[in-house]
């Protein structure tokens, strides 16, 4: 089954030629990251919480 994934922010580093990414989240806390190109049809990555606060810090932490 598929998760429902609701709230989807883009990026706030897009480009403004639409090419981005979204993240939204389920109802359990998983986070869904899609390409926004592929107009909803394409596949959606899934985090766990702590898989996503993780990404998030390894990619923060390189831009320093």
């Amino acid at each position: 089954m598929t998760k429902s994934f609701y709230g989807w922010r883009k990026s706030r580093h897009s480009e403004p030629n639409g090419g981005c990414i979204e993240a939204g989240r389920a109802a359990d806390g998983t986070v869904g990251v899609r390409d926004t190109k592929l107009d909803d049809n394409g596949p959606i990555l899934e985090f766990t919480a702590d898989e996503w606060r993780t990404l998030l810090h390894k990619i923060r932490s390189r831009g320093r």
